[in-house]
């Protein structure tokens, strides 16, 4: 499937981390989400119920950031794909989650993951 919705730049705050602090503090991540989906329908009919809502989307993303707790970014990154997955008309997704603020002594802009899931 050729088809897909992209999703750029969600700002999330998530606990997320296997520092001691990490597990007690809020911190900035960002989410890309590419939803592969047959969107054939929708470009014809101009109707939502014909495609994945994208607002729906970033509301399972922040409603896992919110209600939800990870060790490693790819938890967290699986999480969203599989929830993401568990969508009406969702045929695969690929999910990254970066941590903008890497506890890193070097100088570090972000630490990330990338996954691809199917059903």
């Amino acid at each position: 499937m050729s088809d897909r919705i992209e999703l750029r730049g969600l700002r999330v705050v998530a606990i997320c981390g296997v520092l001691p602090e990490e597990k007690t503090r809020r911190q900035p991540f960002e989410v890309d989400l590419d939803v592969h989906a047959d969107l054939s329908t929708a470009s014809v009919s101009d109707d939502l119920a014909d495609t994945v809502d994208y607002g729906g989307l970033t509301g399972l993303v922040a409603g896992i950031a919110d209600g939800e707790s990870f060790d490693l970014l790819e938890r967290f990154a699986g999480r969203i794909a599989e929830a993401t997955l568990g969508i009406d008309g969702v045929d695969a997704v690929t999910v990254v989650v970066r941590k903008l603020r890497p506890p890193v002594p070097e100088d570090l802009a972000t630490s990330g993951v990338r996954i691809h899931r199917t059903p």
